[in-house]
């Protein structure tokens, strides 16, 4: 009997071990490591473009805040698409790229956006920041989200765009049946073809073969993307008409930036912020010496563009397009105007 009891009590022992040992384990299995998240940037520009390296300062800032729980890959050059690629895979949420950066090209999506290619609307930075940074950029963002499913992050000041071509361009008339590359916006097409131009729409990324082989004369970018696109290699001009001054939008997939925890997301955004910066002071840093490096690779800078008669010719082009095809950007645009 009493060793029936002594078996017994051994029994009871060990299982009350069991257990105990059991409840101090389960603790240790449910803190699994939190998972790694990866945010993909794509871009149109080298890796010598101010673009590119702000993209590897937000890189750096946003894995070392998060503690490497975030990773960034950056693809240059349109590696893993065109900038339309990418605007398309946010929109539809396709998870192909989380972060671009874009500007009047999603005017395709929401046509308000169209106002950041109106040509000679902004007269200067300090009228940008006015715009960018006040109401109506506010008013665009918020759309960016509810129509695009893109957070806005910040934005990179792009300098003036000018024309690249084989032939001095300083008058209307000298644009007169001349094949230029634009844009797919029907606002650059407007204000082109009021010139007397013929425009082709295409990628950036097809514009360098496109020059070599004689398929357009020329092209407008700033000078940034001119060099970039080593566009000086097949154009001999400058022609600084400095027509459209603007800014492009760094944008995050909406869906993507919900679906992580508030502190990635704060980080996420502080990164933002500080990319901009970093990215205004290149681009400012650039622009003393993009112009410099065009001549000492053989461009000869033409500076006497009649710009004033480019502006009033483009407007006749223009008005007609904004106020049919997009009503919703007239009331904007005379807005920005009065910021002057």
């Amino acid at each position: 009997m009493k060793k029936s009891v002594f078996v017994l009590m051994a029994l009871l022992i060990g299982a009350a071990l069991f257990m105990t040992s059991c409840q101090k384990k389960a603790p240790t299995q449910a803190a699994a490591p939190a998972q790694k998240v990866t945010l993909s940037i794509s871009h149109i520009v080298n890796e010598q473009n101010s673009w590119h390296k702000a993209s590897v300062f937000f890189k750096d800032q946003v894995e070392k805040a998060s503690g490497g729980r975030i990773e960034v890959k950056i693809y240059p050059n349109s590696s893993v698409g065109t900038e339309l690629d990418g605007i398309n895979s946010i929109v539809s949420n396709a998870g192909d790229v989380d972060i671009i950066f874009t500007g009047e090209s999603l005017g395709s999506v929401i046509p308000e956006l169209t106002l950041l290619g109106v040509p000679y609307m902004i007269s200067g930075y300090d009228h940008l920041k006015k715009v960018a940074e006040g109401p109506i950029g506010a008013g665009l963002e918020k759309l960016m989200i509810e129509k695009a499913n893109m957070r806005v992050l910040g934005y990179y000041t792009r300098g003036p765009r000018d024309i690249t071509a084989n032939k001095p361009i300083r008058t209307v008339a000298d644009l007169k049946g001349f094949n230029i590359r634009v844009p797919a916006s029907p606002m650059h097409v407007a204000a082109w073809e009021a010139l007397g131009a013929k425009t082709t729409p295409m990628a950036f990324a097809e514009v360098f073969t496109a020059l070599q082989q004689h398929t357009i004369d020329g092209q407008e970018n700033p000078l940034a993307m001119i060099q970039s696109g080593n566009f000086y290699e097949v154009q001999k001009y400058l022609c600084k008409s400095e027509h459209l001054i603007s800014w492009v939008y760094i944008v995050i997939n909406e869906a993507k930036f919900q679906s992580l925890p508030k502190d990635l997301q704060d980080i996420i955004v502080k990164a933002g912020k500080d990319m901009q910066a970093y990215e205004n002071k290149l681009f400012l840093e650039d622009e003393l010496t993009l112009e410099k490096f065009m001549t000492d690779h053989g461009m000869t800078v033409i500076s006497d563009v009649d710009k004033a008669s480019l502006a009033s010719q483009m407007r006749v082009g223009l008005d007609p397009v904004i106020q049919k095809q997009y009503p919703a950007v007239w009331p904007l645009y005379q807005q920005v105007l009065q910021l002057k």
